[in-house]
């Protein structure tokens, strides 16, 4: 790994965008750096200005690295064509209502196609899930955003849409007009949208309880304690007896697969890719379905 670290610095001229490279944090690429110096005994990076430049030493030591490096990388490359996908692991972390809706689905795929694989699985909330990313915690993530905007370095497929539903026990209302109703919200971090949505609307929302957890808000409103807001794929996960969901127009959240450096992806999270798409055509085609009552045929 420290070789690593010399040929990244070298080849970007920077701790910062080697740690991007590398997927490592900044703090870890330095003490790399401190380790390796400690170990050749030579100084091997100076300060220069702002930034910094390789010594010769540092030059010197940087050149070889990238040899060996490049050496490691052809013979796994080789190696990963001749085992093709008999073996591999996939880490990816999405977020819960993905992970219950979508997920299943593409692992059983992956599973029947290459039952070798290994697919690791972590619930964490999108901004979680890209640090995990850029540390190297995870191959993957499922992301959602309200907007188009992709942070830098991250390489992004869109997948889908995911519309808004108001959650309520009247059906065909507006978000305006439950302006003075008792509204159920979820965290300050995951409640940012929905309130600027509201106030788009022309209100301010009371927000009365609070939770994550969607048989909870739907238990809330089921039991006439609130109204709330839900993407599909929560309403595909969970659907409690007798709420309605009325699709919200220009409310919606774009959903990404993520994956980080430069491609080609390593053949094992192409893969789950691959059948994550297919999960997509095969679920994602109609709205949630209202949940069969007793007093309905089965």
């Amino acid at each position: 790994m420290r070789l690593r670290v010399i040929a990244a610095i070298a080849a970007h001229g920077s701790i910062t965008k080697a740690a991007t490279q590398l997927h490592y944090s900044q703090p870890s690429v330095s003490h790399h750096l401190a380790r390796l110096e400690a170990e050749t005994g030579a100084r091997l990076v100076q300060r220069v200005g702002r930034g910094i430049r390789l010594t010769p030493e540092g030059e010197q030591l940087a050149r070889r690295a990238a040899e060996i490096v490049g050496r490691v990388d052809a013979a796994a490359a080789e190696l990963s064509a001749m085992v093709g996908l008999r073996t591999g692991r996939v880490r990816l972390a999405g977020f819960q209502s993905v992970l219950s809706a979508l997920v299943p689905h593409a692992a059983a795929t992956l599973r029947r196609a290459h039952p070798n694989i290994e697919l690791r699985l972590v619930d964490a909330h999108p901004e979680v899930a890209l640090n995990m990313l850029r540390d190297g915690q995870v191959d993957a993530a499922v992301l959602f955003r309200y907007d188009d905007a992709i942070p830098e370095g991250v390489r992004a497929t869109y997948l889908f849409d995911d519309p808004m539903y108001l959650i309520s026990l009247d059906y065909g209302k507006t978000l305006r007009d439950h302006r003075d109703s008792a509204w159920i919200a979820g965290c300050e971090r995951c409640r940012r949208e929905f309130v600027d949505a509201c106030e788009k609307a022309g209100f301010t929302p009371h927000i009365a309880y609070t939770s994550d957890d969607v048989i909870v808000e739907q238990a809330l409103v089921a039991a006439g304690m609130g109204v709330t807001t839900m993407p599909g794929l929560a309403l595909r996960s969970h659907r409690a007896p007798g709420i309605e969901a009325t699709e919200l127009p220009d409310f919606r959240r774009r959903v990404y697969l993520a994956t980080y450096g430069d491609p080609p992806d390593p053949p094992a999270t192409t893969a789950f890719v691959d059948a994550l798409r297919h999960a997509v055509e095969h679920t994602i085609t109609s709205k949630p379905s209202t949940p069969t009552s007793p007093d309905t045929e089965r």
